[in-house]
C-alpha cells in the first residue's frame, strides 16, 4: 500500500498557523476607550473621523472595529464610560460628606476648579453631546435622557437622606429641586468655558445654594 507524503513547506507552516490561533489584543480596551473617550470630548463627535481615531488611539482600524464596532458604536462606549465615571465620582463625594448643602457647594465648586485646570475648556461630555446631537439622533437622546434621569435620581436620594435629617426645611419639592439642581450643575460647566472669571462662578454657586437653606 502507498502512503501518501504531505510536505509542509515552513511558510505554509506559518500561514497555517495563523490562521488557526486564536488573534490576541495587544492593548488594553479600557485604556483605548479612555483615550477614545478624550477625543470624541475634545473635538466632538462629527468632527472626528476614524482616521483620527486610529491615530489617536494607536490601533490600526481592523482592530477597532472587531474591538468596538463603527464609530457610532465606539462613540456610544465612551459615552458610557464617561457616565459611569461621573456618577461613580460624584457618589463617592456625597458618601464622603453628610451634609447636603456643603455636598452640593463641593461638587459645584469643585467642577468650577476642574474647569479652569482643564487648558482645553472642554466643559461638560454629556452637555456637549446634547448640544450637538440632539434632536439629529434618536438614539444619543435616549442615551443623554438616561444620562440625566441617572444624575436626577442621584440628587433627589441625597437631597432625601438631607431632609430626613433635617437639614431641608419639609416643603421641598425634593424632585424639582434636584432637577433645579442638575440644571445648575450642567450650567455651570457650559459657562465655565467662556467664562473667565471664576469669582462670579463662585458667586452664582452661593446664590444657587441659598435654596437649600
Amino acid at each position: 500500500m502507498i502512503v501518501p507524503v504531505i510536505y509542509f513547506c515552513e511558510s505554509t507552516l506559518r500561514a497555517f498557523t495563523f490562521f488557526i490561533m486564536p488573534r490576541v489584543k495587544l492593548f488594553n480596551e479600557k485604556e483605548v476607550l479612555t483615550k477614545a473617550m478624550d477625543l470624541f470630548w475634545k473635538q466632538g463627535y462629527s468632527a472626528t473621523s476614524v482616521k483620527d481615531l486610529v491615530s489617536h488611539l494607536g490601533i490600526n482600524r481592523a482592530s477597532l472595529y472587531d474591538t468596538f464596532g463603527d464609530k457610532e458604536k465606539l462613540f456610544k462606549k465612551s459615552f458610557e464610560l464617561y457616565r459611569k465615571q461621573s456618577i461613580d465620582k460624584i457618589c463617592k463625594l456625597f458618601q464622603n460628606q453628610p451634609n447636603v448643602k456643603e455636598g452640593f457647594s463641593e461638587l459645584f465648586n469643585n467642577a468650577i476648579n476642574e474647569a479652569f485646570l482643564d487648558k482645553d475648556r472642554k466643559g461638560c461630555f454629556a452637555v456637549n453631546n446634547t448640544t450637538e446631537l440632539v434632536p439629529n439622533s434618536e438614539s444619543c437622546l435616549e442615551i443623554l435622557s438616561s444620562n440625566r434621569r441617572d444624575f436626577e435620581k442621584l440628587f433627589y436620594e441625597y437631597l432625601k437622606k438631607g431632609q430626613k435629617k433635617d437639614q431641608l426645611i419639609e416643603c421641598k419639592d425634593l424632585k424639582s429641586l434636584a432637577s433645579f439642581l442638575f440644571v445648575i450643575y450642567n450650567g455651570i460647566l457650559v459657562v465655565s468655558k467662556i467664562q473667565t472669571n471664576k469669582k462670579e462662578l463662585t458667586d452664582s454657586v452661593n446664590l444657587a445654594m441659598s435654596v437649600l437653606s
